[in-house]
């Protein structure tokens, strides 16, 4: 059975001054370290006069692929708490890079750790994640008695409709949440009186973003 995890949708941008320091946190969505390794760098020319762009990007849904640079930062002071921030979002397949412009004030490592992680969380805060969980995609084709228990029992799992065509018969279909798909199939043959004909097809990633299902 798949496991739920959460991925990087749209990427953000965050800010934070700290002793008139500036650092800026920007977010991408990557699948692989090439991705992650061509967006540091495209951040890289676009804060061309800033002296560190810290980061740190995971890749695969076990973050399989992990990494993260310093930039000329004291060691485990920048990209450390970028990627440690990034692991206890749980939060998949992104890159993170902090931008630092200097502000004349040295900040400690415990002063820049602070500074790079609250970066980091705003960046995150101010980027779009989307939760994915495993399911089945339901087609049930039914007469026109049933549809309204139908409806029902799926309005009490909350189950949105993804599709409906009514002709001679009703035909719907539904993403179904892996840990409902059971109970759903039995509370509508039993519901139907077992005139409802129930598909189900391969577990996959869904995910519900502004209202609608997003598969993967």
């Amino acid at each position: 059975m798949l496991e739920s995890y959460k991925m990087l949708w749209q990427g953000g941008m965050g800010e934070l001054t700290e002793k008139k320091s500036r650092f800026i946190a920007q977010t991408c969505p990557v699948k692989t370290e090439e991705e992650a390794v061509s967006f540091v760098e495209s951040v890289r020319k676009q804060y061309w006069d800033a002296r560190h762009h810290c980061f740190a990007y995971v890749c695969g849904d076990k973050n399989q692929i992990q990494r993260c640079s310093d930039d000329g930062e004291p060691s485990q002071t920048a990209g450390k708490p970028i990627l440690d921030v990034i692991l206890g979002s749980r939060v998949h397949n992104l890159c993170l890079v902090v931008t630092r412009y200097f502000g004349g004030t040295l900040l400690g490592t415990g002063g820049l750790v602070r500074a790079y992680s609250g970066a980091a969380k705003e960046g995150l805060y101010n980027s779009r994640i989307l939760e994915l969980n495993p399911g089945r995609l339901m087609d049930v084709e039914t007469d026109y008695t049933g549809i309204g228990k139908i409806q029902y029992i799926l309005g009490q799992n909350q189950i949105t409709l993804l599709d409906s065509r009514y002709t001679e018969k009703v035909e719907i279909s539904a993403m179904v949440p892996e840990d409902k798909v059971k109970r759903v199939e039995a509370d509508i043959t039993e519901g139907t009186n077992g005139r409802a004909q129930i598909r189900f097809g391969e577990e996959e990633y869904y995910g519900i973003l502004d209202g609608e299902i997003i598969r993967l």
